[in-house]
């Protein structure tokens, strides 16, 4: 059930493309001051002394990733209509705040010319690399091992729908865009707000390659993954399809491992039981899995782990072990702070490391 509240916006706390953080009064005795998010696509901007109703469940669970309420409405400042001609898919369907995109997909979009015709109607990535993750904080650590060996590559980042639905969340997609790290984002399935719009995992990364001329795709779920301490109920599950989509097209997959060396939960210790279902049992297509070498005791397990899960697995999966030299460096240089299931760089360094490494594979791909 949602928790509603009212409130007053007391000042802005920051912004970024597509959000605005405020901080807003309660209405109440209490009159407690919290954090609250704004999609500027769905609320508009409220100003200060503003009147908003806000979404406060994630806020009042005290849920990590989450962890804010969220404006739904300034009654007394309602936004404009969007224009006309914006497309007809609609996204977050059948709820009070379902939006309508001009998917890249649609028949009225201008790019369906593009992905009705050649390469992209026979759904042929043309052996592009697709790297895939689990956990949204992967994507600076993947992106900063690809341009340790290719700084020049186009690199897209495609959004699933596992977490968070709005780009706009994610503040680390919004610096790496603004670094230019980033080439281009496509939202797919019922995420939205990326440059592009896609209404399949496929059709978004036809439209990476052939729309937007990536040189390699990224996958992962938005911010904020569900996990429920089951084999099969995480969100996660979904990095396996991914790389099974990427066969279909003809890409490369790549496999970045979920690793820590830190994480209290044995079941996530070394190589995360993530990875060993969603590569090992769903994936059932030909993909690389990436192992960063280190030579120490994790590095010893991780090695002895990745043989287990390729040996025993579905698909046809090759390890592919490589070389970390100067990747901490790479971390180091990334224009968002790392962090991991509330623990940064330094604080479980071999789950940024084996991403990054996953990155700096498949840039070796492009040179070869």
């Amino acid at each position: 059930m949602m928790q509603w509240r009212e409130g007053t916006v007391q000042e802005v706390r920051g912004r970024w493309p597509g959000a605005v953080e405020y901080a807003v009064r309660l209405a109440g005795d209490d009159g407690e001051v919290v954090r609250a998010l704004a999609y500027t696509a769905l609320a508009g901007e409220p100003q200060v002394g503003d009147r908003v109703l806000l979404n406060a469940s994630a806020l009042l669970r005290g849920l990590g990733t989450g962890g804010l309420a969220f404006v739904v409405v300034a009654p007394d400042r309602l936004p404009a209509d969007p224009p006309s001609g914006t497309g007809h898919i609609v996204k977050a369907r059948y709820t009070p705040q379902q939006q309508m995109f001009m998917a890249v997909d649609e028949q009225d979009s201008p790019h369906h010319a593009a992905l009705t015709s050649g390469a992209a109607d026979a759904g042929d990535l043309l052996g592009m690399p697709v790297v895939v993750a689990d956990l949204h904080s992967a994507l600076p650590a993947v992106v900063a091992g690809l341009r340790s060996e290719r700084p020049d590559a186009r690199v897209v980042y495609l959004m699933t729908d596992g977490g968070a639905l709005p780009l706009a969340f994610s503040r680390s997609v919004a610096r790496l865009r603004d670094a230019g790290w980033l080439h281009g984002t496509v939202t797919v399935g019922q995420a939205y707000g990326g440059e592009h719009e896609a209404v399949t995992l496929h059709s978004g990364l036809l439209a990476a390659r052939h729309v937007l001329g990536a040189d390699v795709a990224v996958v992962v779920q938005g911010p904020g993954n569900v996990g429920t301490g089951t084999t099969w109920g995480y969100t996660g599950v979904a990095a396996g399809e991914a790389l099974n989509a990427t066969g279909v097209l003809r890409g490369r997959g790549v496999a970045a491992l979920r690793v820590s060396d830190a994480d209290p939960r044995g079941r996530h210790r070394g190589i995360s039981h993530h990875s060993r279902t969603a590569y090992g049992r769903i994936c059932l297509a030909v993909a690389d899995v990436v192992l960063g070498r280190t030579d120490d005791q994790l590095g010893r397990l991780l090695a002895d782990q990745a043989r287990t899960l390729v040996e025993g697995a579905n698909g046809d999966l090759t390890l592919r072990e490589v070389d970390v030299d100067g990747l901490d460096q790479a971390l180091r240089a990334t224009p968002v702070r790392l962090s991991t299931m509330g623990r940064g760089l330094d604080e479980d360094h071999a789950a940024f490391l084996q991403s990054a490494a996953a990155g700096r594979w498949a840039g070796r791909l492009l040179a070869g």
